[in-house]
């Protein structure tokens, strides 16, 4: 059985640094897919879209720069409040994205009480299954 941790937030997509829109988004994380963190965001077109990547990167990106390439996240304050960008870029463009730090820092301790850092491997069970093709 798996575990689904999920958060619904509103994000700001970053326009420039004085014009930022509302974006309805949903974090998750699933312990079938330990290693990712899962984000739709709910923007104007009828189609959600969905980015998927390191748990690790999130959480470093609460405390830190981090990530290169396609994403990169880091802290900083907004409007006396401490929040984590995440730029994103893909082929169709990128994206500029501010969360609010308090509620991805508490969705972010919830997936790491489920899953502690360093026991991912665990769940996807690899071990057992490496076990029994061995012992064949």
């Amino acid at each position: 059985m798996h575990t689904v941790v999920e958060r619904e937030l509103e994000l700001k997509l970053v326009l420039s640094p004085e014009r930022g829109i509302p974006v309805p988004a949903r974090l998750g994380y699933r312990t079938d897919d330990p290693y990712a963190v899962h984000v739709t965001f709910h923007i104007n077109s009828g189609h959600p879209v969905h980015w998927t990547f390191a748990r690790e990167l999130l959480v470093e990106g609460v405390f830190r720069p981090c990530g290169q390439g396609d994403v990169r996240v880091w802290p900083t304050k907004s409007e006396g409040r401490g929040v984590v960008l995440m730029a994103l870029s893909s082929p169709d463009g990128d994206a500029l994205l501010e969360a609010p730090a308090a509620p991805v820092s508490a969705w972010l301790e919830r997936t790491l009480r489920v899953v502690p850092p360093g026991t991912e491997r665990e769940q996807l069970g690899l071990d057992d299954e490496l076990d029994q093709l061995l012992a064949q």
